[in-house]
């Protein structure tokens, strides 16, 4: 029984979305009420928790739709899940910019993510229409009838470009960034005045009765417009797997970034242990472009796709533990969990 028209009714996809915002308020309002340093047991936790209801939604996808679009869940996920990482790389050098006390990391990427949800669908939703509208009529090229698709193939040429300048980039050369001139901060500044300091975990506060932007609303805000940097790669990339089913490429994009705080937790002390997976990333591209532009003329398949990503990362972790990067050491600020309680109690 063919159970697409299930799927894709747009009563799913809402139901989706209010589940995921649903589970999101919980770990907000239920889990993480009082603003805590999260530690590695926690972190762990919690990527289990995510990972296994991607898995568990997936399984869901095999028994109503099929091995094919379970296929491209996964790759689409997992492609996600692996410039998710990359894009921490981003997230620790802001952090450590605007000197944001570890407590209050979980309340910037949770917002983060809160847009993220958002600008998401609005890319894939509108992508998919794009896509769907710009298909050149049928024509013959090299002896083929072939149906060339026109943003398909600039996303195909984009990403085979962004993979061969990831190969040479590395998260040093943003080192020395100014955070504070990125375009995020700029708007915060453009549009109210910032106090110097942090006032606990509050974005506004009230000032002889003007309402004055905290520091925190600015790395929040220079962390949204980050994320809408990274799906720039990320949202054509996945378009490769799944070009015209946006319930698998909204989905599983939003199970892969639900994960990232938990995962930035998680990884945010060894990153040093994964100095060579912007290469893996920088091949991950580069194929996935090549496969947009060689899609006319041969079909990689879901499955084979796959296995190529999931083989091309796990050979650029395994490299990065057998050659990790030289860690760097960080001052500890274990006392600003102490700090918190004490605002807290005020």
């Amino acid at each position: 029984m063919n159970h697409d028209h299930l799927i894709n009714h747009p009563g799913i996809l809402t139901g989706f979305t209010i589940l995921v915002v649903i589970m999101l308020l919980l770990d907000l309002g239920v889990f993480n009420k009082k603003s805590h340093v999260i530690s590695n047991k926690e972190a762990l936790a919690w990527s289990v928790v995510w990972i296994s209801l991607a898995m568990a939604f997936s399984g869901v996808i095999y028994y109503l739709m099929g091995f094919q679009q379970f296929a491209q869940f996964q790759s689409a996920y997992w492609i996600e899940k692996a410039l998710s990482v990359d894009n921490l790389f981003v997230f620790i050098m802001v952090f450590g910019f605007f000197n944001v006390p570890k407590h209050l990391h979980h309340k910037v990427l949770f917002w983060g993510i809160i847009g993220a949800l958002v600008f998401r669908a609005i890319f894939i939703f509108t992508g998919v229409e794009l896509i769907n509208m710009t298909y050149l009529p049928e024509m013959e090229v090299f002896g083929q009838m072939v149906s060339i698709n026109v943003v398909l193939t600039l996303f195909g040429f984009f990403l085979l470009f962004a993979g061969i300048k990831s190969w040479s980039a590395h998260e040093d050369d943003d080192e020395n960034k100014d955070f504070s001139k990125s375009p995020g901060a700029k708007l915060v500044y453009r549009f109210f005045k910032v106090t110097e300091n942090f006032e606990g975990d509050r974005f506004f506060v009230i000032r002889e009765g003007v309402r004055i932007a905290t520091p925190l609303l600015v790395v929040v805000t220079v962390i949204e417009f980050t994320d809408l940097l990274f799906a720039v790669d990320s949202i054509p990339a996945i378009f490769a797997i799944a070009p015209d089913d946006p319930f698998i490429l909204y989905t599983s994009n939003i199970f892969a970034i639900l994960g990232l705080r938990a995962l930035y937790f998680l990884l945010a002390n060894f990153m040093y242990m994964f100095s060579k997976l912007h290469y893996g990333l920088a091949v991950i591209l580069s194929f996935i472009g090549v496969k947009m532009l060689i899609s006319p003329f041969y079909h990689i398949s879901s499955p084979v796709s796959l296995m190529v990503v999931g083989g091309i990362l796990a050979v650029s972790v395994i490299i990065s533990f057998m050659f990790p990067g030289e860690r760097e050491e960080k001052d500890d600020d274990d006392d600003f969990e102490e700090d918190n309680d004490d605002e807290d109690d005020d």
